[in-house]
């Protein structure tokens, strides 16, 4: 009996553990399926990698392009100019004072005391020499003379009116012929070893015009205590009357010029992304190019690598060119 039951078990136990290992038995269709899922998904995760790739080349492609037509460009007041050849000056920035010039400026005094009877010029009238000022009737003969110009020049100051007393201490007049005019710039005392008689200036005078260059004639031998500071004098034709005595200016004192072969605008130069750019125009479109500098001065760049002779750029308000590109960059984005 007991080796029968014995037989019976084990034959139970041997059919329960093939039907256990056939269970979890993969099926050839199931290794099939498996493999297939696992290669379409890493067809899908290649393609979208691909796919992916291309976008982000086709927007780096039009990465750095603004497209603003001339009407545009215009609105916008941006100066367009040619890369090119350019003389960059290490200069010296000084203030100063238009003033008339001394050696061509005449004070008109009456002869005699006596009471103002007629006035015939005002200031900022043209006088011929020996053409009429004034008259005056003197305290001293009761008779009329007269005070006369005794230079051809401009009547920028007047000290008598009509009906009062004008004494012989006292300017009624002064005359000056301004068709030249002195620029009288102040040097500090650190800078005075490296001025000289000679060296070219360039006056800005504050008007939008181009500057006016002249050189220095004078450079006092005493200095002011209270600014510790000398003098420095150009003396300037002033034919069309654009420098006007009283006003304050600047120039820039040229200490060294370098010839360079390639140069833009100081302005035209734009920071994108910590690289340095300039906008090259390319019919409608601005185009952001990277660019190597080298020496500058106040008003130009070196290009050392980048731009060739003759590109147009964005000179004055490229940061406007700038701005459309954040606003193209941000909406890309979104």
């Amino acid at each position: 009996m007991n080796k029968p039951i014995m037989l019976l078990v084990g034959a139970v136990a041997v059919f329960a553990l093939g039907a256990g290992v056939y269970a979890y038995a993969p099926s050839k269709n199931d290794a099939q399926t498996a493999a297939a899922s696992k290669n379409a998904k890493g067809e899908k995760s290649k393609g979208e990698k691909k796919g992916g790739a291309g976008e982000e080349e086709k927007g780096h492609g039009e990465e750095g392009a603004v497209e603003m037509n001339d009407a545009r460009v215009a609105s916008s007041n941006i100066e367009i100019l040619a890369v090119g050849p350019e003389t960059l000056r290490d200069s010296l920035l000084l203030n100063g004072i238009l003033q008339p010039n001394q050696e061509s400026l005449v004070q008109v005094t009456p002869r005699f005391p006596g009471i103002v009877r007629e006035i015939k010029k005002r200031i900022g009238d043209n006088v011929e020499k020996g053409e009429l000022l004034a008259k005056i009737e003197s305290n001293q003969s009761l008779t009329v003379y007269e005070i006369r110009a005794p230079i051809s020049g401009t009547v920028i100051d007047r000290q008598i009116s009509l009906g009062e007393y004008a004494s012989e201490q006292k300017p009624a007049f002064t005359v000056a012929d301004i068709s030249t005019v002195w620029v009288d710039l102040s040097v500090y005392r650190r800078n005075l070893p490296r001025v000289r008689i000679g060296d070219k200036i360039l006056i800005d005078v504050g008007d939008g015009g181009a500057p006016v260059e002249a050189e220095l004639s004078y450079i006092s031998p005493v200095g002011s205590s209270d600014t510790q500071s000398a003098l420095a004098r150009a003396v300037v034709p002033n034919p069309d009357m654009r420098l006007r005595t009283g006003l304050f200016v600047s120039a820039r004192l040229i200490l060294a010029a370098k010839k360079v072969p390639l140069a833009v605008r100081a302005s035209a130069i734009q920071t994108v992304e910590n690289r340095k750019v300039v906008f090259v125009r390319n019919g409608d479109k601005f185009e952001a190019r990277d660019v190597d500098t080298g020496a500058h001065d106040p008003e130009n760049v070196e290009i050392l690598f980048g731009l060739l002779e003759g590109d147009k750029y964005a000179a004055k308000n490229s940061f406007i060119v700038k701005a459309e590109l954040g606003k193209g960059s941000a909406s890309h984005e979104h």
